[in-house]
This record gives structure tokens, sequence and C-alpha cells, in this order.
């Protein structure tokens, strides 16, 4: 069973061997070839390598186009700072829709017009080019809130759920149209799965998830999965108090920091679904010892049970010791 077979066959609740695994890796990869980042998120000929050859050493059963969550917006028009060897961001005071009136004429840009949207859809092309069936090929796209706060600013958004709650389910609904469009496209170049990364919805808590942001992730992702891929749901930050929610989005993987108990998850989430992570990227991943990742994982995989994928509970930091980075990924390769 290769990898992408092993992660399909997670997905439909079959037995896979071994454990499934997917660390998030961008500025980890773009090291791995001596790559500044500034390259890894402008030249997706740089990040298919970057994310090749990391996968190959470290046998990873995916790779991912993920980068940073500034493309969608750029190519809408927002400020966005570019640096050497970090990842680009939306300049928040300079945000597209501080006027939120702006909102009426925004129109979903086109994500093969040759942008940064498009540099990604050439990357999951290229994945799937060189990976061929033996790993599967992840795309990616901001979720709803993630991306109304990249758009509007994330101090404003959190304002604008309490003054302006008709606004924020109007601006949700463009980014949900905007996301399948891009989802679409990266799926047509030959992703198997979109991760949807929605960061800011572990800020809004429990009231607003549920009013809100959970009815247009679920919309998202029922909508992925009408174009023919599947769907992991990337939540950083602490998600204890919408834990339940995130299990009924449909997601078909829910990635969990290490801010969420996987035993709380699995409680909340029931059996079936397939959990991911939650590894502390910094105090264990990076800053542990080969053996203290080792018995974190485990304590994972018990606490999660089946339905389970190893990985961190976000990126793998840039300057991770591989030795630890190895620890996890030998974990995966000899558990069952």
């Amino acid at each position: 069973m290769n990898g992408r077979e092993r992660i399909l066959a997670s997905i439909q609740g079959q037995p896979t061997g071994r454990l499934p695994l997917m660390p998030i890796t961008m500025m980890f990869a773009a090291d791995q070839i001596g790559a500044r980042y500034l390259d890894y998120v402008t030249d997706y000929r740089v990040l298919a390598e970057g994310q090749m050859r990391t996968a190959e050493k470290f046998g990873f059963d995916y790779v991912s186009a993920i980068s940073d969550p500034a493309r969608e917006p750029a190519d809408l028009g927002a400020a966005i700072e570019f640096f050497p060897d970090q990842p680009p961001a939306v300049i928040e005071d300079r945000a597209l829709l501080a006027d939120k009136t702006r909102l009426a004429a925004l129109r979903v840009p086109d994500p093969l017009a040759g942008r940064r949207m498009s540099d990604r859809v050439h990357g999951v092309a290229l994945l799937k080019q060189r990976a061929g069936g033996d790993l599967l090929v992840e795309g990616w796209v901001e979720g709803p809130c993630a991306e109304a706060a990249d758009l509007r600013g994330i101090n404003t958004l959190m304002v604008d759920f309490y003054d302006d709650p008709a606004f924020v389910d109007d601006l949700f609904e463009f980014t949900v149209a905007m996301e399948l469009e891009f989802a679409k496209a990266q799926i047509q170049a030959g992703a198997d799965i979109i991760g949807v990364g929605d960061a800011a919805a572990s800020l809004v808590g429990p009231k607003f998830y549920q009013g809100h942001v959970w009815a247009y992730e679920k919309k998202l992702i029922q909508g992925i999965h009408d174009l023919g891929a599947k769907v992991r749901l990337h939540i950083c930050g602490n998600t204890r108090r919408i834990l339940e929610g995130m299990g009924r989005t449909g997601a078909d993987i829910v990635d969990l920091d290490y801010l969420a108990p996987v035993a709380a998850a699995r409680a909340a989430m029931g059996p079936r679904q397939v959990l991911l992570g939650n590894l502390e990227p910094v105090g264990v991943l990076r800053n542990g010892s080969p053996e203290i990742v080792r018995d974190t994982v485990a304590a994972c995989h018990r606490d999660a049970g089946e339905n389970y994928i190893a990985g961190a509970g976000c990126e793998v930091c840039r300057d991770t010791p591989e030795a630890n980075l190895r620890a996890l990924c030998e974990y995966a390769h000899v558990s069952r």
C-alpha cells in the first residue's frame, strides 16, 4: 500500500497497514533544498521540489501546496508585504475591506489568471506529475473566517460579529464562493484532497462559531466534496470549545492543534472521525528529544484510537532537528 492509498483507506475506515503520516512542512521543506522562502511561495517549481524532497527523505504519505494565506488576498488586490525568507503577510492597516462597502464591488478572481492563485494551481499539477499515484496530493484554500480576517483585518472582523453580523455573513458568502473556485482549479489540476485553513475560527468562541462560522465551513466542505475531493480541516489554536462543531462540518480529516486534547476531540466527535495531530510543534517536536516525540505521538495515538493520522499540531518549525522529525515518522512507519 502506497501513501496515497493509505490515507484514502484511512478516510474510508479501511485497514491501512500502518499509521498514515501527514506533517505540514513549509519553511522546513524550503530549507531542505536550500531555497529562500520567498522563492518557495512565488515559484511553484521550488515548492514542488521542496515538497517532493522532504516527503522522500522522511517517508511522508503526501505532498502539499500549502505555503501562505496571502494568495487569495493578493489576487483581489490587497496590500501584501513580501520578505526574503519569511512568509508574505497581508498588511492589516491597509486592509482591502477597511471600508466594508467595497465588498459589493468585489469579484471572484480567476484562479488561472497567472497570479498567485495560479502559481498554487501549477504547483498542484507539478506535484501530481511527480508524485504520480504514490503520494496523496493536497491543495489548499483559506476558510471563511480566516479569509474574511485577511480582507477586513482580524481585529475589525471580531468587532463586526457584534456590530454588523449581516455584513459578516455577506463576507463569508463571498469568501466561500471564491474558495470553491480556487479549490475547483486545484482539483482539476490533480489535488486529491483540499486543506481548509481557518485559523481565525479559533478566536471567535462557540457562540459566533455556531451562529456564523460553522455553516460556512460546512458549505465550503460540502462544495469541495461535490467537486470530487476529500477535505482536511485545519484550525490553529485552542479549539476545545468548538470541537463538536468541527466534527459536524463533514471534513474527512480534522487537524488538532496542541491546545486541543486528542481525547477531548475523540469524545466530542465520536469514533469514526479521522483525527490528525496534535504534537506541540515547538515545545515537543522542535525542543524535545526523539524519545519525548515518540512518547507524545504514542499518547496521541492511544487517545485517538482508530482513525488517527500522525502529524504535528501545526507547521513543523523550520529548525526542527531532523532526529526529532524522524522519531515522529518512524513511529508512524511501524505502528498499526
